[in-house]
């Protein structure tokens, strides 16, 4: 398998406090934007061919990655003119495939950070003759997730909404976001309308008759939707928790990127990274969180898994725990803001104005 599809859709809204002009997957994740990991793992993986297929602010992505080549890579994009779903914008972007009719195509999904082993998911693919393979994970409470179970030899026996009660709950089993399909099969989804392929193309393709193949592989698996999901990636990243080639440096508890200051008696922990041009200041504690570009926190600031966008200032002595704070904001000093917290692009916080902790 030489040939990949690479679904980066979506606005990204729930990362919006952060940058309004930013679209997720380029939002840097230990250190370079999140689809960097993404193209890297594929092309690990034997992939040379990948057709991006986007949405909006879909322009970032070309001038950034030009035609893949300093990535080992061929890339091509095509971009929709109106919302296709995920069948839709697969099927959309066909023509520029160089695949033959039986041969496999792997489709992943630009928001899922994975420890997948993709040259396994292949094999399976192949080995079992599967029109379509797919991969499955295990979660602990899979009420929020469709369910997909399968029988003794892995092949997939149905695709079921999510559970509304204990009894439906039928296994543990989701789907994971990442697919092979024999390339007739994508050529068979409807053109020019919107499709999903969980709800239409699988469920359609199973009553045919056709083979869907599971592949059950619970390593590393994250859905980096959330803020808070997004700095949890970029830390398990830095740490080695989940793999990546693209990490610019050693894994470890810190990432500090060339021209960020750190002062020496700051402490960095839990794969906290530090964007080029950033201070930390004396005595600061940061910890699993995210420090962009141009961004300063200042002397004796306490901050743990959160988000500090491009040349937002923290002030002396703030506290933030599970914090987003966007690109250009002030949080003046002495301030302390806790989980699920979101200030605006470029606001100002005054010094002493939110705390949540007692006076004593």
């Amino acid at each position: 398998m030489t040939e990949a599809i690479l679904l980066v859709g979506g606005k990204g809204t729930r990362l919006r406090p952060l940058t309004v002009n930013t679209p997720k997957p380029m939002v840097p994740a230990a250190g370079v934007p999140f689809l960097t990991h993404q193209l890297a793992r594929a092309r690990a993986a034997g992939v040379e061919h990948i057709v991006l297929a986007t949405s909006y602010l879909a322009e970032v992505f070309e001038p950034y990655f030009g035609d893949g080549s300093s990535l080992g890579l061929s890339l091509e994009y095509v971009t929709e003119k109106e919302p296709l779903g995920t069948g839709g914008a697969i099927r959309n972007v066909a023509e520029r495939l160089r695949s033959g009719p039986d041969d496999p195509v792997l489709i992943f999904n630009g928001d899922i950070l994975t420890g997948l082993d993709i040259g396994a998911l292949v094999t399976t693919h192949r080995e079992s003759g599967a029109d379509v393979s797919l991969h499955l994970t295990r979660v602990a409470d899979p009420r929020a997730f469709g369910l997909v179970p399968t029988d003794g030899s892995g092949r997939v026996t149905a695709f079921l909404e999510k559970p509304q009660t204990p009894e439906e709950i039928v296994t543990d089993q989701i789907n994971a976001g990442a697919y092979v399909f024999r390339r007739s099969v994508i050529d068979s989804i409807p053109a020019g309308r919107p499709v999903s392929v969980e709800r239409e193309t699988f469920p359609g393709l199973l009553s045919s008759g056709a083979h869907l193949q599971g592949m059950v592989d619970s390593t590393y698996w994250l859905d980096l939707g959330t803020p808070q999901a997004f700095v949890r990636g970029s830390a398990d990243l830095v740490m080695g928790r989940a793999p990546s080639p693209a990490v610019p440096g050693r894994r470890g508890d810190r990432l500090v990127l060339a021209s960020a200051s750190v002062a020496p008696d700051a402490k960095l922990s839990g794969g906290t990274v530090v964007c080029e041009g950033a201070t930390v200041g004396s005595g600061a504690r940061i910890d699993g969180s995210v420090v962009l570009a141009g961004a300063v926190v200042e002397e004796g600031a306490v901050i743990s898994s959160s988000l500090i966008g491009e040349r937002a200032r923290i002030g002396a002595r703030t506290a933030l725990t599970g914090a987003v704070i966007g690109d250009g904001a002030v949080v003046g000093a002495d301030n302390e803001l806790r989980d699920g917290v979101r200030v605006w692009c470029d606001a100002v916080l005054p010094a002493g104005a939110v705390r949540f902790s007692s006076d004593q």
